[in-house]
């Protein structure tokens, strides 16, 4: 075999693909391999470069191959669309990776360590239970309404609807209906508790986390913001300004003359983040 200098892997659930070109660009290896045999086949390699596009798994896998002693550049799938050839399938993407990891302008996402990404799943845990409370709650009130009981909104009034329920007195609602609305109701206190108990565990990671504290001192930055940030960003330094990781967010500030104000903008306050992490983590 050829000596392979840069490898694309295009990562699936179960059936990978592999692009490797040697020092001069000409193909060296192009083949599949199943799960089991990815850690195996690169271990018999050389160290070599290997991009791969930053989506589901790619930080595990990133984390798996450096270990074994291979640089791995992990790139958004927008920036190597712009490399495929022709029809889209395992064996053209792997070689659009390929050729775009070796792109000198190529833009590079870093690699999140295992603590970061269970920061982050805090938060999309958190999410998830937020959105099934929303739809719980719709669905009470929903149901109910079609009784014609109806009760303002907020948390109040879906205490007042599940109150109605509980009261057996109340003949407005069936006797199905109310067993129906009632087990609505279990959930949703069910939701609210784990709701709780992830703001607990997200408020401790922050209290264990010094950048988090740091960022926390910041004017309008609180620890779910603080956390959020830390959990999001593997390396501040892959920004050149606090105004391009405000970008980055996607909070950009309309092209306008700067009003005279005491209160602090979002945008600001992120630019400010940006700026406090890349001096914090700065060698």
């Amino acid at each position: 075999m050829q000596a392979i200098t840069t490898i694309g892997l295009d990562i699936a659930k179960s059936v990978f693909q592999v692009h490797g070109v040697d020092a001069q660009g000409n193909v060296a290896v192009r083949r599949q391999l199943k799960r089991r045999q990815v850690l195996p086949f690169f271990k018999k390699l050389s160290p070599c470069l290997v991009g791969i596009e930053a989506c589901a798994t790619s930080h595990h896998w990133s984390r798996e191959l450096q270990v074994l002693g291979h640089t791995v550049r992990l790139m958004p799938p927008a920036y190597v669309k712009p490399y495929l050839k022709r029809q889209k399938n395992d064996a053209a993407d792997a070689e659009a990776i390929c050729e775009a990891v070796m792109r000198p302008s190529m833009r590079f996402v870093e690699t999140k360590t295992p603590e970061q990404q269970s920061c982050l799943m805090l938060y999309r845990m958190r999410h998830l239970f937020v959105r099934q409370q929303t739809a719980v709650i719709n669905s009470i009130r929903a149901h109910l309404a079609e009784f014609g009981i109806v009760a303002p909104v907020g948390r109040n009034g879906v205490e007042e609807l599940l109150d109605v329920v509980a009261d057996h007195d109340d003949t407005r609602v069936p006797a199905v209906a109310r067993e129906c609305v009632a087990a609505l109701g279990m959930q949703l206190r069910t939701l609210k508790a784990q709701i709780l108990e992830f703001d607990r565990r997200i408020m401790a990671w922050h209290r264990s986390n010094e950048m988090s504290k740091r960022l926390d001192q910041i004017p309008g930055v609180g620890p779910a913001l603080a956390t959020a940030l830390v959990a999001s960003i593997a390396d501040p330094r892959a920004f050149r300004s606090g105004r391009d990781f405000s970008a980055w967010v996607g909070l950009v500030p309309k092209q306008a003359a700067p009003r005279k104000s005491s209160a602090i903008s979002p945008s600001a306050v992120i630019d400010i983040c940006g700026a406090c992490l890349l001096r914090v983590r700065s060698p």
